[in-house]
């Protein structure tokens, strides 16, 4: 396997940060159910792929494109649960306007309102890798594909589609 080089000048490390932030600005919209963060993420063409994790966990769940769908179902779905995602090893591959970003993703899911119960144990953990293909727009970075795969999942599944 080829480690590809880190940025080492100003520039590239500017694109570093604003990749990364394209990313938490995607997972702070499934976080805060806010449409309008996950939608500045995303090309209009946006297409995310969850089937590598969701079959492993036992879902049946669509590639989701466009953008709209991608936002309308990941808001609708996600957004009303209580959760955190924590992004981490993020690594970034920068050609011109185009990157590739890899990155891990920490993902808690509690039911609606129970996030913060302690004595409840109902949930849907999730360490999932994050494959990013990305563009720059207008300046601005944003997610043209998504795949997310699974590596490991504690919980009950039916969590994350019981809003649905």
């Amino acid at each position: 396997m080829t480690i590809p080089a880190q940025p080492t000048d100003l520039a590239a490390l500017v694109d570093h940060h604003d990749i990364v932030d394209t990313l938490l600005r995607y997972t702070g919209g499934l976080d805060l159910a806010d449409a309008e963060l996950m939608t500045s993420a995303l090309t209009e063409d946006a297409v995310v792929d969850l089937t590598p994790a969701t079959t492993k966990i036992g879902l049946d769940f669509p590639v989701l494109a466009p953008r709209d769908t991608v936002v309308g179902a990941l808001v609708g779905a996600v957004g009303p649960l209580d959760t955190s995602h924590s992004v981490t090893n993020a690594r970034t591959t920068v050609d011109g306007d185009e990157a590739t970003l890899i990155a891990y993703a920490h993902a808690m899911h509690f039911l609606p309102g129970t996030g913060p119960d302690h004595r409840r144990t109902e949930h849907a953990e999730m360490m999932n890798r994050y494959t990013t293909q990305l563009v720059r727009q207008d300046g601005t970075w944003r997610i043209r594909h998504l795949s997310i795969d699974n590596l490991w999942f504690d919980g009950d599944p039916q969590i994350l589609v019981s809003q649905v």
